[in-house]
């Protein structure tokens, strides 16, 4: 007895359909898996017996061997459960399934023990990419409906768990398909505190980050430890244009490869990443065994920040010329090469000496002119070429700051920025 279904995996933010095939043969009672699988689907085999068991569906005493094909794609994650559950029940004469519903379908999903249906990563790159691969129909967990029913021109059906998707199969349940479109999301749920008109005084600084988001120009700025070098560039997004619904789809698709994805907002906001000094190469420009995206990746259509520039490893921030230069990163291994978009403005921001003091004309600074060019120096002129504006930003005093006709308005900002663009 043999049977054949499909599901999919992800490689970079693209989908590949992956061929589940399920035989039961005589033998004594075993369950096998092949076709390069990770150790969570290795692992997936007692989930996947106990979940049909608590469900009610009693399992044929045979030899059970399920191939993932193609065989020389590496298979990982959990969204396999349920594809490969399902195989066994059509193998085992459990369900009949016309062909032509299972050439059109795709499953994933993740079987909890007690047969209820958990939510996988990868979903919407997936759903986008179902047409392409000649697929009209998807079944995914109902965590993960709203994603998929983003996509147009797809039937999206979303279980609850293992016996509601029986019962679907066999004819004995209804599920309507999900409905969800572009015009249905509130973009007011992208709401901040943050706002641009927040920021008192610094004139200089505030002008260059209207033009960095005219033109999406990098930006450096360079400053004392508490002139406003963060702030300045956390309320950066709040000034530039709302992302267009593919950009969304765009950045929502990186977002739900990783697990990072809200279920509720999707990405409606541009991204603002700051990842902390001490973060490694393959988590800046993305990697691993089965390449993930790293953090130029996740701020793709947003703002990468990075504080305390030359606290960065050397090696580290040389990995982003390419996608500075090329707006994408291609990760390369032995079978199968992985391209993530990168499309970010950098905003970076540094103390001008060790000590933070260097110009400053409140404090002075305590640094010899050859510790300010080694500490200077950790910058590549290749990388510095690449940020087009670099600003010196000075702390303010309190007079200066409590001063209220220093602060542009918010009409005026929004005249301005609009200067900047015509």
């Amino acid at each position: 007895m043999h049977a054949k279904i499909f599901s999919a995996s992800t490689l970079g933010v693209k989908a590949h359909l992956v061929e589940v095939e399920v035989d039961l043969s005589l033998g004594l009672m075993n369950f096998f898996i092949v076709g390069l699988p990770d150790i969570a689907i290795k692992e997936s085999r007692r989930r996947i017996q106990t979940a049909l068991q608590n469900s009610g569906v009693k399992i044929p005493e045979r030899k059970i061997t399920v191939n993932l094909a193609p065989a020389g794609l590496k298979k990982e994650g959990t969204l396999f459960d349920l594809p490969i559950a399902v195989g066994i029940l059509l193998a085992g004469n459990l369900i009949k399934l016309k062909q032509d519903f299972l050439n059109e379908t795709v499953f994933l999903g993740e079987l909890s023990l007690d047969g209820s249906i958990r939510s996988v990563s990868g979903v919407l790159p997936i759903a986008h990419d179902l047409r392409k691969n000649k697929k009209s129909r998807i079944i995914v967990p109902e965590a993960n409906a709203f994603e998929a029913a983003l996509i147009n021109d797809i039937e999206v059906i979303a279980v609850k768990n293992l016996p509601d998707l029986v019962n679907y199969l066999r004819g004995e349940l209804k599920i309507s398909p999900t409905v969800k479109t572009r015009h249905s999301i509130n973009l007011k749920d992208n709401f901040s505190d943050l706002d641009f008109s927040q920021v008192k005084g610094q004139h200089q600084a505030k002008r260059a980050l209207q033009i960095c988001a005219a033109g999406r120009h990098n930006i450096l700025f360079i400053g004392p430890p508490g002139s406003g070098k963060t702030m300045l560039a956390k309320r950066l997004q709040t000034i530039m244009p709302d992302l267009e619904f593919s950009e969304i789809l765009e950045a929502s698709k990186i977002y739900s490869i990783t697990g990072k994805l809200d279920q509720e907002l999707l990405k409606l906001g541009r991204p603002f990443r700051s990842p902390h000094h001490t973060i490694t190469e393959a988590g800046l420009i993305g990697g691993g065994s089965t390449p993930q995206p790293g953090e130029v990746s996740l701020a793709h259509h947003g703002i990468l920040f990075l504080d305390e520039l030359t606290e960065f490893k050397r090696s580290t921030l040389e990995v982003l010329r390419q996608p500075l230069e090329n707006g994408n990163i291609s990760i390369a291994r032995a079978n199968h090469t992985a391209e993530f978009p990168a499309e970010f403005l950098l905003v970076a921001a540094l103390n001008p000496c060790p000590c933070g003091f260097y110009g400053d004309q409140r404090r002075k600074c305590s640094c010899t002119s050859k510790q300010i060019k080694n500490y200077l120096g950790k910058l590549s002129g290749p990388l510095l070429d690449r940020i087009d504006i670099q600003v010196p930003v000075q702390s303010l005093d309190y007079d200066t700051v409590k001063d209220k006709s220093i602060s542009n308005t918010c009409s005026e900002l929004l005249f301005e920025l609009n200067y900047a663009y015509a």
